[in-house]
């Protein structure tokens, strides 16, 4: 039971910081309103509109039994009413109660009246308080016609009700504005944080970012504005070093083709000229997988006319698009355009016929590849994004690969902050799933 309670609260509780420190103040505040509001409402409103009515309903049935008394002059009696207690005194022979009883349940000034005349008079009354602002219409009847009896509202109604109402709810509103703009200040570091994480997590060029808010968060952003430069020192060093492993190793494999090629034994030079120029491809695409990362401005580009773009290099293939309109993202061109090159590269190697497909999700951007090839069998997903993994099949017997095509394109994707997923194509072959967050 507690854990369904538990679950229930997590649902209906807002998610956001902002929101729910503002529960946190507002909740208080709001709670302290309703229970002054009902204490005060309860204690001293309805006591004074209880005590106010009895008194009003006693001159009138002080009233009335004085004008019903025959031995007195019932004009002067009128006069010294209307004078004296704020009373416009009618008597109407002849007439009874209108057929509509106008009635408000939710008044408790309509309630208090309606119980104090019914202990007095029975059922021989009827009261108007909507159809005038400002009186009360109330009839009594007597003898053959009716008394009619017409008083301001504020003699059964206390008028410190509204003013009450206003010095309640007016603090009230500017508590909890004043809350929202500290709250707002507050929480404001910790989003524009956030955000920068984001930016960076995805790859994109993070400028410095000033700390800023109280000191837990200006703590917070200045360890990872550490961590942010480390890394970046790292991926820097990284690049720097494999540009000298890149010199270092193509001198030796220079002097190895210029002497391959006075060697008199033809056959055997054929034989290590392949191997030397397969070194030479799994070095440039071993320092391309590693050197992608290198800084490049990301920009917002529109993913179709992106994808159309370097379809316009396989004209002539078969290969089938199908664009999804609205499809803008911030992404770095140059890497997404070399990790899209490497998966047409393989659909196009394993199948005759391949269909590239965009989708718009609710928070990523999605680029289908599919192929009618041999596939790859469901427990090599995970292996095949290896370097330089190869499976001994028909899907792996590619001449011209070194196993880094689909390394380099997951390494790209996930540095822009999304994945690559493998599964079985409608084609019967190989669906590769790119998932870009926008």
């Amino acid at each position: 039971m507690l854990y369904g309670l538990n679950n229930f609260f997590k649902k209906i509780l807002p998610k956001r910081l902002f929101y729910r420190s503002l529960l946190i103040v507002a909740a208080p505040i709001i709670l302290l309103q309703i229970i002054i509001t009902v204490v005060f409402f309860d204690s001293l409103w309805i006591k004074a509109n209880k005590g106010m009515t009895r008194s009003l309903v006693n001159e009138v049935k002080t009233l009335f039994e004085i004008y019903n008394d025959n031995k007195n002059n019932k004009e002067e009696i009128l006069d010294i009413y209307n004078k004296n207690f704020d009373f416009v005194v009618r008597v109407k022979e002849n007439q009874i109660f209108p057929s509509e009883i106008p009635e408000r349940w939710y008044s408790p000034m309509d309630r208090s009246l309606r119980r104090e005349l019914k202990s007095v008079f029975g059922e021989s009354y009827w009261f108007d308080t909507i159809t005038y602002k400002e009186k009360v219409d109330l009839r009594i009847k007597y003898k053959n016609g009716i008394l009619q009896i017409s008083f301001p509202k504020h003699k059964i109604a206390p008028s410190s009700a509204r003013i009450f109402a206003l010095w309640i709810t007016l603090p009230g509103f500017l508590l909890i504005f004043i809350a929202i703009v500290f709250l707002k200040n507050q929480t404001r570091p910790i989003v524009n944080l956030a955000k920068v994480a984001e930016k960076f997590g995805k790859g994109e060029f993070v400028k410095e970012f000033k700390p800023s808010g109280a000191k837990e968060i200006r703590q917070a952003t200045y360890e990872f504005e550490r961590m942010r430069k480390r890394i970046s020192i790292h991926l820097n060093q990284r690049s720097e070093m494999l540009s000298g492993i890149s010199h270092d190793l193509r001198t030796p494999l220079t002097r190895l083709k210029l002497q391959l090629a006075l060697l008199k034994q033809q056959d055997l030079a054929k034989k290590m000229g392949d191997d030397i120029e397969e070194m030479e491809r799994m070095l440039n695409e071993y320092l391309e997988f590693s050197r992608h990362q290198k800084t490049e401005e990301t920009e917002m580009t529109d993913l179709n006319i992106f994808v159309e773009d370097i379809l316009k290099k396989y004209e002539g293939k078969n290969i089938k698009i199908n664009l999804e309109e609205n499809s803008k993202i911030n992404i770095r061109p140059n890497s997404i355009k070399r990790c899209l090159v490497n998966l047409l590269d393989n659909a196009l190697s394993y199948g005759e016929k391949v269909e590239v497909i965009t989708k718009k999700t609710v928070n990523n951007l999605l680029i289908l590849i599919d192929d009618n090839g041999p596939g790859i069998p469901e427990n090599e997903y995970q292996n095949v994004m290896k370097p330089f993994y190869r499976i001994d099949k028909s899907r792996g017997q590619n001449k011209s690969g070194v196993g880094l095509g689909l390394s380099i394109a997951n390494d790209i994707i996930r540095s822009h902050g999304g994945n690559i997923s493998l599964e079985k194509s409608p084609m019967n072959g190989l669906r590769v799933k790119v998932s870009l967050p926008f």
